[in-house]
């Protein structure tokens, strides 16, 4: 329902979302354990131990990915660097982060944050959409976490995009934004390195609404970290329709949330959510370890 308010419009009331593009039942699961977490967005996964998956268990963690968006596995304390890359590699090539700390291989993102290197992810953001190829999924592990706090959320982009009005859809189906790591990463750069990283990664221009190449499904893609504006739209016209599409983003009807424990792993597929991750330890220490899967030109 939608009521006008002084100047603005205010939706509420109940959300007609779906697991699948097509809203079709799906297959019982033989070989893992799958616990929804919500009816549509994150599942907790057991009977699996990430080290040593059984083909039958990546075969049914492929499915799982694609209807649940991200996937959560508790007590995979024993699991070494090489064995979460291994893990990740099921799914793909895998990408070595250009501009983030590494951590024991090249293809393991180390994240320690603390009083001295304090987190910054806390803004909803699809990993690395400032690429032409962004990351089909990203592995993300939990090494050490505070008592409390750290957090983090994801936001399911095709219930999102499906709940908008049909009249915006229509707006911006077919149009493409601009996606740029100047104004993030940029920040920490000289002038010298960021000009050469400019020439080496420029803008990238992907549609707003991307479709899963797997799933057929229609997502919103653009994010507030790296997604600089509207293509194509005038300025004061194109900031108020990337406003719109962001705040349906923080909507919680669209979220799952994890609590980390160490040991504990997530795997999202960054083509259909966004996430973002709470700063709300400082200054207590956070440490975790990423492997993100090469994925498609978005389209």
């Amino acid at each position: 329902m939608q009521v006008t308010i002084g100047h603005h419009q205010i939706e509420f009331g109940p959300k007609r979302m779906q697991l699948t593009a097509d809203g079709t039942p799906v297959a019982p699961y033989e070989h893992v354990r799958l616990r929804p977490v919500t009816p549509f967005i994150g599942a907790e996964i057991e009977g699996v131990d990430l080290a040593s998956p059984t083909p039958a268990q990546i075969d049914e963690l492929k499915r799982a990915l694609l209807e649940r968006k991200v996937l959560f596995f508790r007590d995979q304390h024993h699991l070494t660097a090489h064995q979460h890359r291994d893990f990740a590699a099921h799914w793909g090539e895998l990408e070595v982060h250009p501009l983030l700390d590494q951590g024991a291989i090249p293809e393991v993102v180390r994240f320690d944050r603390g009083e001295d290197n304090p987190g910054m992810e806390n803004i909803w953001h699809v990993d690395v959409s400032w690429q032409q190829r962004p990351p089909l999924g990203s592995v993300l592990r939990a090494i050490d976490v505070p008592d409390a706090g750290g957090d983090t959320l994801w936001s399911d982009m095709g219930n999102a995009y499906d709940a908008l009005p049909q009249e915006l859809r229509d707006r911006i189906d077919g149009l493409t934004a601009t996606h740029d790591f100047t104004p993030s990463f940029g920040l920490g750069m000289s002038p010298e390195k960021l000009v050469e990283m400019q020439e080496q990664y420029p803008p990238q221009h992907h549609p707003v609404v991307r479709t899963h190449p797997e799933t057929g499904r229609r997502t919103l893609f653009v994010n507030s970290l790296f997604t600089t504006g509207i293509d194509g739209v005038a300025p004061e016209e194109g900031e108020a329709l990337l406003r719109r599409l962001l705040d349906q983003v923080k909507m919680p009807d669209f979220q799952v949330r994890l609590r980390w424990a160490p040991g504990t792993v997530a795997f999202w597929d960054n083509r259909a959510t966004q996430h973002y991750a709470c700063s709300d330890y400082f200054p207590n220490r956070r440490v975790m370890e990423r492997v993100a899967v090469v994925g498609d030109v978005p389209a």
